[in-house]
């Protein structure tokens, strides 16, 4: 693999002393994090806003939850779908389309395989749509395709390696929703647990002219002869929008969503089985956020979906800071991964060891294109929930 490293652009190792918040268990390695004068972070504060904007429970969120349903059925009369979700096989799309049966909602379920879902990940998808009753819509991209855009990412060295099936799967439920003339996204994001995610440890997932010059400058496929990999540019977006007029709703946010409860039932209703992480459903998810992101990019997802959890009162700190002093990817998997990963991708050990070596560099260099909030400032108050949305495995 050869790397090309553009000096100016890459982050300078954080200078400033090690300190970690007194209420969640983030800390310095979000290089972007502020404290008060009592040692609380931003995040922390930041939660709390987000929750009393958005969550509603008990009474009031079961009440917008059955008029939201109730307006996604009315559409949907005399239609195949009434409305459209991504399923992955983790908890919170499983979840969703439990509650979807529960509404008497008749979705499409979409599902966007890159070549990287375990065989448990699969199982899972499989119960679930079989067990509710649901149409599912899997699009296979083309894996030569996919592994030249993913080594493409590697040797950028950008931090969100995601982006690349975020944006796809984003792209193939828009172009599912048009062809089905489908108008309600239900989305799994939910505040309770996915709040807390600092935004230099993820990019903008829908920023197609960023993919683009990423794979222009390292791929050896030039980015208009991708023929597989699914596209969503702010032109189409703009025309999907216009046609169906799209109104993404996060159900997620409007129940009691108890993380330890909802497996619980997903589990005993759907015969959903755990992965043993946030995201894991995916091989390279799981080698991804357990051992590249901690060597190469110096932070530890764990550290922000514990801290949502401290901040919805699902767990203490202690049981936080109990938790992120285990390792939360155990050696043996690693060692079993690792050698998987690499050949799949096409990396020998040498070169995957200079890659973890060379420093990262911001996705911004490679072309940052004009932000959707730009284009449209009447969306800029929206930008919170609709960042949430799309952050997976990123969230």
């Amino acid at each position: 693999m050869t790397v090309t490293i553009p000096i100016q652009a890459t982050t300078e190792p954080s200078t400033r002393p090690y300190q970690i918040c007194s209420r969640t268990i983030m800390d310095t390695t979000d290089s972007s994090i502020t404290f008060d004068e009592d040692g609380v972070c931003d995040h922390y504060h930041n939660y709390f806003n987000e929750e009393a904007r958005y969550v509603r429970k008990d009474e009031a969120g079961s009440a917008i939850l059955h008029e939201t349903a109730e307006r996604i059925r009315k559409h949907g009369r005399g239609r195949k779908y009434d409305c459209i979700l991504g399923l992955s096989g983790g908890v919170d799309s499983t979840y969703l389309c439990l509650l979807a049966k529960e509404l008497n909602l008749n979705p499409l379920v979409v599902h966007f395989d890159n070549g990287w879902n375990s065989e448990l990940a699969v199982c899972n998808i499989e119960n679930t749509v079989k067990r509710l009753g649901f149409d599912l819509y899997t699009y296979v991209v083309d894996w030569p395709e996919f592994r030249d855009l993913q080594r493409s990412y590697f040797k950028a060295n950008v931090v969100d390696i995601e982006v690349l099936t975020d944006h796809g799967f984003m792209a193939v439920l828009y172009q599912q929703a048009m062809k089905h003339r489908i108008r309600f996204v239900l989305a799994g994001m939910n505040i309770v647990t996915e709040a807390i995610l600092p935004q230099n440890w993820i990019y903008d997932k829908s920023n197609l002219v960023n993919i683009k010059e990423i794979q222009r400058q390292f791929g050896t496929i030039p980015p208009e002869k991708l023929r597989s990999y699914p596209m969503l540019s702010p032109h189409h977006r703009r025309f999907y929008d216009r046609v169906l007029r799209l109104e993404v709703v996060s159900p997620l946010n409007y129940v009691d969503y108890s993380y330890d409860n909802v497996k619980a039932r997903i589990t005993e209703e759907l015969a959903w089985r755990e992965y043993g992480g946030k995201h894991y459903e995916s091989l390279f998810t799981r080698f991804y956020q357990g051992y590249i992101l901690p060597r190469k990019f110096g932070f530890d997802k764990r550290r922000a979906h514990l801290s949502t959890l401290i901040c919805s009162g699902q767990i203490t700190r202690e049981e936080a800071m109990r938790r992120i002093s285990q390792p939360g990817y155990p050696q043996e998997q690693c060692d079993i991964d690792r050698p998987f990963v690499l050949k799949k991708l096409g990396f020998s050990e040498d070169e995957f060891e200079q890659y973890l070596a060379v420093p990262r560099v911001e996705h911004n260099v490679f072309g940052a294109g004009t932000s959707l909030y730009n284009q449209y400032p009447v969306l800029k108050p929206l930008r919170p929930i609709v960042n949430l949305i799309f952050r997976r495995k990123s969230a």
